[in-house]
């Protein structure tokens, strides 16, 4: 499957449209996470942990949203977005939302 932000494929014509589709994400952070980040927000430097957090977290949606495209016959999405926010009462979680145009392609 060709996933790209941008709106069309290079050297591909796009024949058909299938619907937008989403991948969503909502992972929580927890305690331990919470206190090996805030050292590194103490001593400086970048938190590992909430890196790999995040990264997981696009990996998941993508690959959900993917399937998503599959399930409609598309050969592509197309014009992918990704949004990310946190939430809960102590900004806990972390959500990751992926949507994009699931096409077909020539």
């Amino acid at each position: 499957m060709i996933m790209s932000t941008t709106p069309t494929i290079e050297g591909r014509r796009i024949t058909e449209y299938r619907g937008v589709v989403f991948g969503e994400v909502v992972a929580g952070v927890d305690f331990v996470k919470d206190f090996t980040a805030s050292l590194s927000n103490f001593f400086g430097g970048r938190s590992g942990t909430y890196e790999k957090e995040l990264i997981d977290a696009r990996r998941n949606a993508l690959q959900e949203m993917e399937q998503r495209a599959h399930q409609l016959g598309a050969d592509a999405v197309v014009g992918i977005d990704m949004d990310y926010e946190v939430l809960g009462a102590n900004n806990g979680m972390l959500m990751v939302l992926v949507s994009g145009t699931a096409v077909k392609l020539d």
